[in-house]
């Protein structure tokens, strides 16, 4: 099968999505299937790259940093994605188009799916969706929402990872089938390695992230542990001023690609991973978490129950009481942070991307046979 594959963000470039994006990719090529990605620009990176067995197209954008994107950087990707994508659809005779975000990836589909008659499906990974994450784009949404619904109900498949997510892109317009694949994980990214007293927290640096509900539920203790964040984001400043005055240590790494030693030990060494997000939809950062062996705190908004199950320790969003309580018991007992460690390893196998691959294969061929 040949797959187009768009997204604006991709490795070394972007959040949670991008590398959901690149394993898939590896992991359809490893199946024998074609896969070509068309992407934005950024920095010294190379307009055309082949990585793992696929093409990767990067495209003139303006971006100015990699962990985050504004939507006016995201406007200046469709134009020379346009004519990339046109191009490349007439030459190979794609199966199927694969877009991930409503906006701006089915902006892009749409107008190549009916010039190409090449069926297209969106997985939707929760900034494109209304009502997700209001701090950042609430305004955008409602100015967008009603070429969101037009481009929603336009394409062949709509994809959710999570069944939270499902439900809020349906409520922003009834009556749409959205398929459930979850992100996918290696089971085996990790080393197993003896583990040091760290807590680690990954991601953009935003409010609605949580992070600063760790810092204070512990910046009180004086713990022979230490706290150590990896991410960049607008938050950082302020997550910083907070640590300045904690008993507990507080280390931050700013933005690390996963290929990066110090990402990989991180993941390995830390003993405890907290994220406690007030809206996510189904966070990568855990499956790596669960991969790495570590004991996990995470909140009850949005995916972040579907990922852990009961492998993991669930608070309320903003609960810092909460927070301290369940860190505290973790820190004091060895033996259940192995346990939940254990259990976590053992979910995780769960979301392996040769199964992710095969379910969204069967998303595919669905959308292909719709329009014979």
């Amino acid at each position: 099968m040949k797959i187009l594959m768009l997204n604006h963000e991709f490795p070394p470039v972007g959040g949670g999505a991008a590398p959901v994006t690149f394993e898939l990719c590896k992991q359809l090529v490893s199946m024998g299937h074609h896969v070509d990605v068309v992407t934005m620009h950024f920095g010294n990176l190379p307009p055309l790259e082949k990585s793992d067995g696929f093409n990767i197209y990067r495209t003139p954008a303006i971006r100015k940093r990699p962990n985050i994107c504004y939507t006016h950087e995201m406007a200046t990707y469709l134009p020379g994605a346009f004519f990339k994508t046109l191009q490349l659809a007439r030459r190979e005779k794609y199966d199927c188009i694969h877009c991930h975000f409503i906006v701006p990836g089915a902006t892009l589909a749409w107008p190549i799916s009916k010039l190409c008659k090449i069926p297209f499906i969106v997985t939707c990974h929760g900034s494109d969706v209304p009502g997700y994450n209001p701090d950042r784009f609430g305004f955008q949404h409602k100015l967008i929402l009603p070429l969101w619904k037009f481009l929603a109900k336009s394409s062949d498949l709509l994809v959710s990872p999570s069944r939270s997510l499902q439900e809020l892109i349906v409520s922003n317009c009834p009556g749409l089938h959205v398929e459930i694949v979850p992100n996918g994980i290696y089971p085996s990214s990790f080393k197993t390695t003896e583990k040091k007293k760290s807590i680690l927290m990954c991601s953009r640096l935003l409010p609605r992230k949580g992070f600063q509900y760790v810092i204070q539920a512990l910046k009180d203790i004086e713990l022979d542990w230490q706290i150590n964040v990896i991410g960049q984001g607008p938050y950082l400043d302020e997550l910083k001023r907070l640590a300045q005055t904690s008993k507990t240590p507080v280390k931050f790494w700013g933005w690390l690609d996963q290929s990066d030693r110090r990402f990989r030990e991180l993941y390995e060494q830390s003993s405890i991973f907290v994220f406690p997000s007030e809206a996510e939809n189904f966070p990568t950062v855990l499956l790596e978490a669960m991969s790495a062996k570590m004991a996990i705190i995470t909140s009850t908004a949005g995916g972040c129950p579907e990922v852990v199950g009961d492998s993991g320790i669930l608070v309320e969003p903003t609960d810092i009481d909460a927070i301290r309580e369940n860190v505290m018991k973790l820190v004091a007992s060895d033996q259940l942070r192995n346990d939940l460690a254990d259990k976590a390893r053992q979910r995780v196998d769960r979301f392996s991307w040769d199964n992710i691959a095969q379910k969204y294969l069967e998303c595919y061929r669905q959308v292909i046979e719709q329009i014979k």
